[in-house]
């Protein structure tokens, strides 16, 4: 499992002309899952965005979490993140998990980011076509794998 988190001030969903998510000062997560994925990586990757010391404190040092600010949360699934470039230049997709397994890891990576934050998780529609939008704040970007716990 894979996930870029975006520090933002704001962000928001689109679809079909329709915001369907949209929050303030929080986290922008785009989740990527693929076949080898379980509820182990989840609650791994749960447990250390949820605590990740990416926050101003009073003076201006990044050393408040995501619970500590009390932030919220979009959630969009993005099979794009294990795109392999490896030859030619369109990417392959075949790492990503296809739908059977990925709406179940997806759902349930949700809950358990809502049970750990005790907050709704907003999210995106998985398979949509969405226009995502946000105000990176920082900017602060940071990529986790859930497979490579470094």
């Amino acid at each position: 499992m894979k996930v870029v988190i975006q520090r933002v001030s704001k962000a928001s969903v689109t679809i079909d002309s329709e915001k369907i998510a949209s929050i303030q000062k929080g986290l922008l997560i785009l989740l990527g899952i693929e076949n080898e994925d379980h509820q182990e990586d989840i609650d791994w990757l749960v447990r250390k965005i949820s605590n990740l010391r990416i926050f101003n404190d009073e003076n201006g040092v990044m050393n408040k979490s995501l619970l500590n600010i009390d932030g919220e949360v979009i959630v969009v699934s993005q099979f794009t993140l294990h795109a392999s470039t490896k030859k030619g230049n369109r990417p392959s997709y075949i790492k990503a998990a296809k739908p059977d397994i990925a709406i179940p890891l997806y759902k349930k990576f949700i809950s358990t980011l809502e049970k750990e934050t005790s907050k709704k998780v907003q999210t995106g529609e998985f398979g949509a076509d969405m226009k995502v939008e946000l105000l990176n704040d920082g900017p602060v970007t940071i990529i986790i794998d859930s497979k490579n716990k470094e």
